[in-house]
């Protein structure tokens, strides 16, 4: 399996798409202005305690308040709120985190309002981003996530990941990192890591460690809310999280975050920089790696995927509903069983792509078509898990019930990423008339003239619908050219996918574009 990565980079929004075998199987885009990302430190306020919750809200300076359960406080809460009462107590000296190691663990069935009161200062980590109406979930214990090792200030465990199967290779671990962690660290090895050598693992955790030692100081400073420790850009989580040696390019239309790609691969794979390749071309990056008719037909609420055979795709507040549907393969064959059990199993494979392409989380549903031998079900549930292998959020699948319903829990840490496919006409904006669009070549030569002779901009890029591209191109006599002789050479037509029939823009030489 071959796996490529394209990133668009807009001046309001990041696009990422993780591609395996040309197929797009994960996609995430956030907007630049967006602040609050898993893995993020603030130092907050106790806003509310709510004992019936067990749980406070805390001030992190988000509009909605932050929720921190004492289930999320971890055991090591004493030494972390002694250790910031001191450092806020004396701001000219950075208490030592050895000298809170002998403080007791909090209890795991205590009540919160014992541990704090409204108006505390708090040191908490997101987990989860703003949901629907809700705002960040948090916790108390600290983290820093490496490729191979996830470092715990105030602990003292070295934890291996399950999914090492191998004994011998887990003791190796448990050993080597036993043997080169700092005092009071906890480390969580990941599965990534086995196999890896020493000096590796060895060069991972000094720079995890050396993130804590780097950012504690910004307490002294500190008045809450305020963020302490931000959390390495979504791109190279994203590259840290999935990245392997099947990864045979990385494509970026931007200077800027190719540079802070190959800065992380020379970290941790220096031999694989050069798989970074910096995208040029005029065609929009996603238009050319043919990822927009992908994201069009991936994301409706109506996803075909098999000789006729498709899905529809609800969310609700509380979970996300799949109905699994045989259309015109239902027609075909005469074995209604089998018939049942290859729709099932196709949709089955695009249900896990899909997961990972929307990041749905919570609770899904699915309704498949109805099978009578449980052989057939029993089939379902087993290859259901492995097309759910390389899905790296963590996740539970239960049998399909009676009722021919399979119920599968997601790990969700952000919003569902859900795009409304269908297009509003841009120009009357669903009121069902337009102008003639015969006049729309006019329009645009008349924003042109405004460019060239009013802006006084001779090179630029004008972005329209591919069949209006076709249109201003066609013939040795074409509108493109009588455009270039009237007005400027610089004229440059680009097709764009994502643009609607009559939607149109222009952008200078530096990538911006241009307002009406």
């Amino acid at each position: 399996m071959v796996s490529e990565l394209v990133i668009d980079v807009q001046p309001n929004a990041i696009s990422i798409a993780v591609l395996e075998d040309k197929k797009l199987v994960e996609f995430q885009k956030e907007a630049q202005n967006i602040s609050f990302t898993v893995g993020d430190i603030y130092l907050g306020r106790i806003k509310k305690i709510m004992p019936g919750l067990n749980a406070a809200f805390v001030d992190v300076g988000y509009s909605k308040e932050a929720f921190l359960h004492y289930q999320d406080l971890s055991a090591n809460f004493n030494r972390f709120d002694a250790f910031l009462k001191a450092a806020l107590a004396d701001k000219k000296k950075v208490p030592s985190i050895n000298k809170f190691a002998n403080i007791p663990d909090i209890v795991k069935d205590g009540q919160i309002s014992e541990r704090l009161k409204v108006g505390d200062e708090v040191l908490v980590q997101i987990t989860k981003e703003p949901i629907s109406t809700k705002g960040p979930r948090l916790t108390a214990e600290i983290s820093f996530a490496g490729r191979f090792l996830v470092a715990m200030p105030f602990g003292d465990k070295v934890l291996v990941s399950t999914k090492i199967k191998s004994g011998e290779e887990r003791m190796r671990l448990k050993q080597l990192i036993q043997s080169i962690k700092p005092k009071n660290f906890s480390i969580i090895v990941r599965t990534s890591a086995e196999g890896v050598k020493v000096a590796e693992l060895d060069a991972e955790l000094h720079s995890l460690v050396k993130r804590w030692d780097d950012n504690i100081p910004k307490l002294f400073k500190a008045k809450p809310p305020v963020l302490i420790y931000q959390e390495t850009g979504r791109i190279v989580a994203l590259l840290r999280d999935i990245f392997n040696l099947s990864f045979e390019s990385i494509h970026v239309n931007d200077d800027t975050v190719a540079v802070e790609i190959r800065d992380y691969l020379s970290a941790v794979s220096p031999e694989r920089t050069k798989i970074v390749n910096v995208y040029k071309g005029d065609q929009p990056i996603f238009d050319n790696y043919a990822l927009t008719k992908q994201i069009k037909s991936a994301f409706g609420k109506y996803v075909v995927f098999k000789s006729g055979a498709y899905l529809i795709i609800e969310h609700t507040e509380a979970m996300h509903v799949i109905d699994v549907n045989s259309g015109n393969r239902a027609r075909t064959g005469t074995n209604q069983e089998l018939n049942a059990y290859e729709v099932n199993l196709a949709a089955a494979e695009e249900i896990a792509r899909q997961l990972r392409l929307r990041d749905m989380g919570g609770i899904i549903v699915i309704d498949f078509i109805d099978m009578h031998d449980n052989a057939n079900r029993q089939k379902l549930c087993d290859q259901m898990r492995i097309f759910m292998e390389n899905d790296r959020a963590k996740h539970n699948i239960l049998q399909i019930s009676k009722f021919g319903l399979m119920q599968i829990t997601r790990q969700r840490v952000r919003p569902v990423i859900d795009f409304n496919t269908s297009e509003v006409c841009p120009t009357c904006l669903g009121k069902g008339e337009i102008k003639s669009s015969i006049l729309f070549t006019d329009e645009i030569e008349e924003k042109i003239t405004e460019v060239v002779k009013i802006r006084k901009i001779g090179k630029f890029k004008l972005y329209v619908h591919p069949y209006i591209a076709a249109y201003i191109c066609k013939g040795i006599f074409s509108l493109k050219w009588k455009w270039r002789f009237q007005y400027s050479f610089g004229i440059t037509i680009i097709p764009d996918q994502s643009l609607g029939f009559l939607q149109y823009k222009i952008f200078d030489t530096d990538r911006n574009e241009l307002d009406f």
